[in-house]
């Protein structure tokens, strides 16, 4: 549009035009079919714009979280987000006030050359300004309240005082040290499962088995940990504190088994250690502790802090492994590349223990209370949504009730567009059965939990035979496979930023 508007720019101010009635009328005409097809382009964005707000109203509904405030703040202002093309109309008021310009600007020089009785005494707009003009209206109408929840993410922490919940949670439940303690549990345990995969297959060898045995040895800390995030999801419900000290002391009884076996010459011994490191897994816990204490204004920092904690052990615990290719005997114990992985996780778990003993705060329960305010939040949140779309001053008592006409339509618009409304507050239930969970998965998020199913699938095979394989092929040692898996390692958390910050912002997530 803007495009075509710019060359009939060219030709209504060109100089070498002659003032011509049938040229002026050409170019009115073509102004106009510009006016038509910005008609077009603004019905469909009001589309748009009403179909947004009525979806994530649904998601405020569903979740008794509100999800407004989160997805507009996270795709307000970002160079990508294809939510700007919605609620920001520079561009079409531009485009607005050149065809509104240029007709006036044509209309009254058409005038200059017809007789006084060919044009009535007041000049009257052409019709499609008007349509434009009321098109304008109607989509700033609908898109207000996304503007007003723009402004609102962007100033909520200058201007706009925290909500009862988040004073809450500030107040009671957030402790800085014990972030630092989660995210180090959470380091220390992938350190943990990456560290020995260097080395598995010649563990396995030296104790009788077959070196593909290590597929096994390395995935049975994965099996374990099927178990330990069901109980430790439960647990997390009562305390924080006391899971992170078990799995503390079940990571430490698990590595020193894994260092023990050689001594013993028992590949049960190792595989018996490897399940208790699994057993030991209290990643729901950290998981859970960011969720419910972490303020929500740093909660986005925790989680990247999270996922950096992860990636980062993925790539130091097979770097560590390649560091330790050394032998000595101490005590009767046999300290080789083998068992060394085990001796230094041990090690860091007791320290990490102690830690944990003196610096963890336990966060204070949560009232029954919280939960009524966050209701209360979000059914002040709907009616403030409403309070947007009618006038500041109702003129007459017709207006009223127009307004109200509307708002029912709007109500009713919202149940048509899912009949299951009636079975959220269902949903919001705790469930008793892993069957009644299923049910309560979308067919979406079953497809997301069979591609993570697939891709973890792939990247296991991937690390638990890499010894393996570049043994046999290339003849690598010991030190280059930890090379290897290192710089692996190193690529999650550059893939996650350039993945999640930009090109889910370019391309549906489909």
């Amino acid at each position: 549009l803007a495009g075509r508007l710019a060359k009939l720019g060219e030709e209504h101010n060109s100089p070498d035009n002659q003032p011509d009635i049938g040229k002026i009328s050409q170019l009115r005409e073509a102004y106009r079919e510009a006016g038509s097809d910005l008609l077009k382009l603004l019905y469909f964005v009001e589309i748009n714009a009403i179909g947004l707000r009525k979806i994530l109203k649904k998601f405020d509904k569903r979740f008794g979280y509100r999800f407004t405030d989160y997805y507009v703040k996270t795709r307000a202002n970002h160079p990508y987000s294809q939510l700007q093309q919605v609620f920001k109309h520079v561009g079409i008021g531009a485009v607005v006030g050149a065809i509104t310009r240029n007709l006036g600007d044509l209309q009254e020089r058409q005038g200059s050359y017809l007789s006084i009785y060919d044009q009535p005494s007041l000049a009257l707009q052409d019709p499609v300004i008007e349509s434009m003009k009321c098109a304008v209206d109607r989509l700033s109408n609908s898109t207000n309240f996304l503007s007003f929840m723009a402004q609102h993410a962007l100033i909520l922490h200058e201007d706009i005082l925290p909500s009862p919940v988040e004073e809450h949670i500030d107040d009671k439940r957030y402790n800085f040290m014990s972030l630092i303690l989660n995210l180090a549990n959470t380091f220390l345990y992938m350190v943990n499962t990456y560290i020995i995969v260097p080395t598995a297959d010649d563990y396995s060898m030296s104790l009788g088995a077959a070196a593909t045995v290590c597929g096994i040895v390395i995935g049975a800390m994965a099996v374990a940990q099927v178990f330990s995030s069901v109980y430790f999801s439960a647990w997390s419900n009562r305390s924080y504190f006391k899971p992170l000290i078990f799995s503390s002391i079940i990571l430490f009884v698990g590595n020193t088994l894994y260092a023990l076996a050689y001594d013993f010459n028992s590949i049960w011994i190792l595989l018996i250690g490897r399940l208790f490191c699994g057993l030991g897994s209290a990643r729901a816990v950290n998981r859970r502790y960011i969720s419910d204490c972490v303020p929500l204004k740093i909660r986005m920092q925790a989680s990247a802090g999270f996922v950096s904690a992860s990636a980062l052990g993925m790539a130091c615990g097979p770097a560590l492994a390649g560091l330790l290719q050394t032998k000595f005997t101490l005590f009767n114990l046999t300290f080789n590349q083998d068992t060394l992985p085990g001796w230094v996780m041990a090690v860091a778990w007791l320290l990490y223990l102690v830690w944990l003993s003196f610096a963890f705060v336990e966060p204070a329960p949560v009232e029954d209370d919280v939960e009524e305010v966050a209701k209360a939040e979000t059914m002040q949140k709907d009616a403030m949504e409403k309070g947007l779309k009618q006038p500041l001053l109702l003129t007459s008592e017709s207006n009223e009730i127009t307004s109200v006409e509307k708002e029912k339509e709007d109500d009713e618009g919202d149940v048509d567009c899912d009949e299951s409304e009636e079975a959220i507050e269902d949903s919001r239930k705790p469930v008793n059965s892993i069957g009644a969970a299923y049910r309560l998965l979308t067919p979406s998020v079953k497809v997301q939990l069979l591609i993570y199913f697939m891709l973890k699938y792939a990247m296991e095979i991937l690390l638990s035979e890499s010894s393996v394989i570049t043994t046999y092929y290339f003849g690598w040692s010991t030190s280059s496979v930890a090379i290897f898996l290192a710089c692996l390692g190193l690529t999650v958390l550059p893939v996650n930023i350039v993945v999640g910050s930009y090109i889910s912002n370019m391309f549906q997530e489909r």
